[in-house]
C-alpha cells in the first residue's frame, strides 16, 4: 500500500526513462490516467495504453526519446505532497523555466497544465513539475 501513488508513478517514469526502458507499468487509477493523458499531449510520451488482463489493472506508459535516445524528460518531481500540500492562486502561476517546464495543476475544472490554468484563469493545487 502507497501512502502517495502519484508519487510513485513519477517514480517509476522517472526511473524508466533513466535506465532506457520503453515502458513501464503503473497500477490503474484515474488520476494517474489523467496525468499520463496530460504528459502525451504535452510531448514527453509517447503513448499510454489501459490493460484489464490481470486481477488489477494496470497503465503501460510508453516513454519517448530523442534521435540520440536521450529521454525527452529530464526532470520530474512532485511539488506538492500528502505532508505539505501547494496551492497557488492563478498570480502566484507564472512560467518556470523559461516557459519549458510543465506543471500539472489539479483545479476546480480537472486537471490541467499550469499554461491552461493561466488562460482559463484559476489556481489551483500543483500537483507535479515536468522538464
Amino acid at each position: 500500500m502507497h501512502s502517495d501513488p502519484i508519487a510513485d508513478l513519477l517514480t517509476r517514469i522517472r526511473n524508466g526513462a533513466q535506465a532506457r526502458l520503453t515502458s513501464v507499468d503503473v497500477p490503474h487509477s484515474k488520476i494517474k490516467v489523467e496525468i499520463v493523458k496530460i504528459l502525451e499531449a504535452e510531448g514527453y510520451v509517447t503513448s499510454h495504453e489501459i490493460s484489464t488482463e490481470s486481477k488489477f489493472p494496470t497503465i503501460k506508459v510508453h516513454l519517448r526519446y530523442d534521435s540520440k535516445r536521450k529521454p525527452l524528460i529530464t526532470h520530474i518531481s512532485r511539488v506538492s505532497k500528502p505532508g505539505l500540500r501547494v496551492y497557488k492562486p492563478v498570480t502566484e502561476l507564472k512560467p518556470r523555466r523559461s516557459g519549458l517546464s510543465t506543471q500539472i495543476v489539479s483545479t476546480s475544472a480537472g486537471l490541467m497544465t499550469d499554461r491552461e490554468a493561466r488562460r482559463r484563469r484559476m489556481g489551483g493545487e500543483v500537483l507535479c513539475e515536468v522538464y
